[in-house]
């Protein structure tokens, strides 16, 4: 039989395995033995064993069936042993296995051993995975050795204390009296594990604050003797003395300063001195200065402080470690606000963050960028943001559009640079924009009625040069739909005129419609646009009625529909089309619904609604159905104003005239609108009958909202003669005390006929 490798070798030869399947071969057998040994009782190797068995537990291998072997060379007298025992445990176990319970009596004696080596490693155990039940138990002897001699144990225990009062809060008085004076020691561990103490009683404890605010002197002191103190091998770290304890030091002031002035006047001196002696050019002296600001911003700290705290955030943007200058972005990030012209004077570095390769930079960067945007500097940081726009990662072109756009519409000196700037940017990355980035540039258009001609012409521009960028392609198409005729006229003091012929316009829609970069959406667009420039040309028009017609084919449902609609227009409703096709009202910002800032959720939302309800009309369709629909569940919610323009809109949809409703197997149904006023509708319903037999029985039902009264007058008859001979007439009024929208009103009429019955849906 093989005999069991040392440590030392089984970790050779694991190491020299070729494949998955031979090391696990090594480690089964190797487990095999540890087995066994354990089994064997007392034999001196059980030390040796275990350690392997963890070595086996680093690899990932389950190593559990060692948990019982801890707890019995705990309970050994032998030094050895107890290291590796606790050490076990330490991996082996956690507070939620029964078997760490057993180990607790051990740990008791050992921290009344007469070795503090043996003390050191119960202090470590249960500092490591003792539970809320040990914590309990041992309490009383942790605060104990709070008050020892030996320096080495007296820090081990301040972090066993700290591991207690995280486990079970409610101990943490225990703790108070002692914790103060452990700050008058010399040694920098216990100092260092003190000044951690305090900290995790404070902040479990805020009413210890007042008690440990009286502290702050001491506090001062020890760090003016950090600061100035000469070099020590012992404590230092890159010419800094003992960085890590100036760290917490500075951590536990931020929180004793926070919301005193008492405590922020008393270390407003030693802060300056910190940041002024502390040398930022390595690693462990730019630590101490940025806990050194972090604190400066937290407490009641002068403005000269604040303002050499920025600085110091300044200096760090232009240190070559990467991780520094994202550091230093993030902490002015969360200042801005507040230190807003301080952070301003590094406005230049900062936007030469953009230019870094790292991805995590640029993004803090361009955070910090449009933060600094104001009405002073618009222009200067806008031309920024749009060079680094044309060169920005992919992943961050969305959140750089949208700031652009919130910057743009807050700040913008006049409505031409707004518009310019938006158009910048989707010439640029118009894939990138939001959805709702279409209606709004359309709102701004609108409101910007000198500019009309102007932003016609630089869109009709863009289009021609590039069709790929949908969102302004959309743009574009709304603006020639809307102000053609602007177009045509080619006079733009603005801008430098071009002569554009009817021909020229419709060619330029015309491309958008076949293009296979045109989405559905903007293909609507395009035909929305080439039917309103009927009403705006005048050679063109049969040309026009021809494009129409031809998407009344289309393979896309929704521009069929469309195309459908629009042919109606043409032929039907001719007289119509003028007014159903004018340009869209202005919309302006200081109305109901749009004001800058101070607008109620409800109004902003009654301004969004009532602008998409708008915008599907006027730019996107004329789906006369799809948009009452909505527009019902929708009225009640709008301002005064909007209903009336909606309703001025949608003028078209209900006025009826005599319109076949119904017409199968010989019955027709024909709706005919008699009277109309604001509170009052008249129908009446004509049914006739080309088929062979007479129609018996004949009746009609109607069903209409809640809000409206119906009133059915007696029908002229109930028998339909065959071959046309007669017709059968009923007599409909709505009356609408409520002055509900009328065009939103739905009929239902149910035909009882010998054959099932059937349900129709007629707008009144």
């Amino acid at each position: 039989m093989q005999s069991p490798l040392r440590l030392q070798e089984m970790i050779r030869v694991i190491r020299s395995a070729r494949t998955q399947g031979e090391e696990r071969g090594i480690i089964q057998r190797e487990c095999a033995d540890i087995r066994a040994q354990f089994r064997q009782g007392d034999n001196g190797e059980r030390s040796h064993s275990l350690a392997k068995l963890l070595y086996v537990h680093m690899l990932g291998y389950p190593a559990h069936f060692g948990q019982m072997e801890c707890v019995r060379l705990i309970a050994s007298t032998r030094y050895s042993e107890k290291r590796i025992g606790y050490l076990g445990a330490m991996m082996l176990l956690d507070e939620n296995q029964d078997a760490s319970l057993l180990i607790t009596n051990s740990i008791k004696n050992d921290l009344s051993h007469s070795s503090q080596y043996v003390q050191s490693l119960a202090l470590c155990t249960l500092a490591c995975m003792g539970s809320a039940e040990m914590c309990r138990d041992l309490a009383p002897e942790i605060e104990r050795l709070l008050r020892a001699s030996n320096s080495y144990i007296k820090k081990k225990a301040t972090l066993c204390a700290v591991h207690i009062i995280r486990k079970v809060p409610e101990l943490a008085e225990l703790f108070t009296p002692s914790a103060r004076s452990l700050l008058s020691e010399k040694n920098h561990g216990v100092l260092h594990g003190a000044v951690v103490l305090i900290t995790e009683l404070c902040e479990h404890n805020p009413g210890t604050l007042d008690q440990f605010r009286k502290a702050v002197p001491e506090l001062v002191q020890i760090m003016k003797g950090l600061v100035t103190s000469s070099y020590s091998p012992e404590h230092n770290v890159a010419g800094i003395s003992d960085p890590f304890l100036q760290v917490r030091i500075l951590r536990l002031l931020r929180i004793l300063g926070h919301n005193n002035d008492t405590a922020s006047d008393a270390m407003n001196d030693l802060l300056a001195q910190v940041a002024t002696n502390t040398d930022s050019s390595k690693t462990a002296g730019s630590a101490v200065l940025y806990e050194t600001v972090l604190t400066i911003m937290d407490i009641n700290s002068e403005s000269g402080l604040r303002v050499l705290a920025v600085n110091i955030l300044g200096r760090f943007l232009l240190n070559n470690d990467r991780n520094i200058r994202y550091i230093s972005m993030t902490s002015l990030q969360k200042i801005v606000q507040t230190d807003h012209n301080a952070v301003q004077r590094h406005r230049g570095t900062i936007v030469d963050c953009l230019k870094d390769q790292d991805t995590s930079v640029k993004r803090r960067a361009l955070e910090l960028s449009l933060a600094l945007v104001s009405a002073v500097n618009i222009r200067s940081m806008m031309k920024e943001l749009l060079i680094f726009l044309s060169t920005c990662p992919p992943e961050l072109r969305s959140h750089t559009t949208s700031g652009i756009f919130n910057a743009a519409e807050r700040y913008s000196p006049s409505k031409r640079w707004h518009i310019d700037t938006i158009l910048h940017v989707l010439t640029t990355a118009g894939g990138d924009v939001r959805d709702e980035t279409v209606p709004n540039l359309i709102q701004l258009i609108t409101t910007a009625s000198e500019l009309h001609c102007y932003t016609v012409h630089k869109l009709y521009r863009a289009l021609v040069k590039d069709i790929s960028q949908q969102s302004l392609v959309q743009v574009a198409c709304w603006c020639i739909g809307e102000y053609g005729d602007l177009l045509l006229k080619g006079e733009c003091e603005e801008i430098e005129p071009v002569q554009v012929t009817e021909d020229d316009v419709l060619d330029a829609l015309e491309t958008v419609l076949q293009s296979h970069m045109s989405s559905p959406a903007t293909r609507g667009f395009a035909l929305t646009a080439t039917m309103k420039l009927s009403t705006r040309i005048t050679d063109n028009v049969d040309r026009i009625r021809s494009i129409v017609s031809i998407y009344g084919s289309c393979i896309d449902l929704e521009l069929q529909q469309r195309a459908v609609e629009y042919n109606a227009l043409f032929k039907k409703y001719d007289h119509m089309r003028a007014a159903v096709l004018e340009r869209m009202p202005v919309m302006d910002k200081n109305s109901p619904g749009h004001t800058n800032g101070d607008t109620s959720g409800e109004i902003k939302e009654h301004l969004q609604c009532y602008k998409t309800y708008l915008f599907q009309i006027n730019a996107v369709h004329l789906n006369f159905l799809l948009i009452k629909e909505s527009w019902t569940k929708n009225v009640s919610r709008f301002p005064q104003k909007y209903k009336a323009e909606m309703q001025k809109r949608c003028v078209y949809v209900h006025v009826v005239l005599t319109e076949t409703v119904y017409e199968k197997n010989g019955l027709s149904l024909k709706i005919q609108c008699d009277k109309q006023t604001e509170t009052e509708v008249t129908v009446t319903l004509i049914g006739s009958n080309s088929a062979q037999n007479d129609i018996t029985n004949f009746t009609l039902q109607a069903a209409v909202p809640k809000s409206v009264q119906l009133q059915m007058k007696a029908p002229s008859g109930n028998v339909i003669p065959a071959h046309g001979l007669g017709q059968v007439t009923q007599t409909v009024v709505l009356n609408n005390p409520n002055k509900a929208s009328l065009p939103c009103l739905f009929l239902c009429l149910s035909v009882f006929l010998t054959e099932p019955v059937s349900t129709i849906y007629v707008q009144a």
